[in-house]
């Protein structure tokens, strides 16, 4: 694996330990795809330093579980705005 890929990927596990950030907002932070992100978490680190693997894989698990009340609560902020018009 090349250096740089490494780097990104202890980077990006860092970054979604610290910030409790989401796949997409960890692709958009990084300029790269949602595939390349989960790649990274689930394939690259594994093999790199387990240990954070796991830690950023906890995170985005709960951040997993939570999408549904997320997207929940995007519709009804919607609706409320375009009855308020």
């Amino acid at each position: 694996m090349k250096d740089y890929i490494e780097e990104r990927a202890v980077e990006i596990a860092n970054y979604i330990i610290e910030t409790r950030a989401t796949v997409r907002q960890t692709a958009k932070k990084f300029g790269i795809s949602k595939s390349t992100v989960h790649k990274d978490v689930t394939e690259r680190l594994t093999q790199l330093n387990p240990s954070l693997a796991r830690q950023a894989r906890t995170v985005l698990d709960v951040n997993k579980q939570e999408r549904h009340i997320r997207g929940g609560l995007a519709t009804r902020e919607k609706y409320l705005r375009l009855e308020h018009r």
